[in-house]
């Protein structure tokens, strides 16, 4: 759980807020009209989001990867070209045009 404390009272006592972050383990946010404004944390904390954040690029782009490389493409189905409204076919230049 972080400790909030208004940013009028954070300039104040900054160097208190940076033992409790690096000593005391503490997460202090940092407020401005009740809404939060920045977040001290210790570095061993901004290391581990670093490296969650890298790692969930990283699963994404692979996840990327897999789902192209299962997309293939499906053979069209003659009987479903009528239901579709097919309104040209080319049928090449040896074969009569049906009527």
């Amino acid at each position: 759980m972080a400790y909030e404390i208004p940013v009028t009272q954070a300039r104040a006592e900054l160097a208190e807020l940076i033992n409790r972050v690096v000593y005391g383990g503490e997460r202090v946010v940092v407020t401005r009209h009740g809404k939060p404004l920045v977040a001290l944390v210790s570095a061993a904390d901004l290391q581990r989001l670093e490296e969650s954040e890298a790692g969930a690029e990283d699963g994404a782009e692979e996840q990327v990867i897999s789902t192209v490389s299962a997309v293939h493409t499906m053979p069209s189905v003659p009987e479903d070209r009528g239901r579709f409204g097919l309104a040209a076919e080319y049928r090449g230049p040896d074969v009569p045009p049906r009527h």
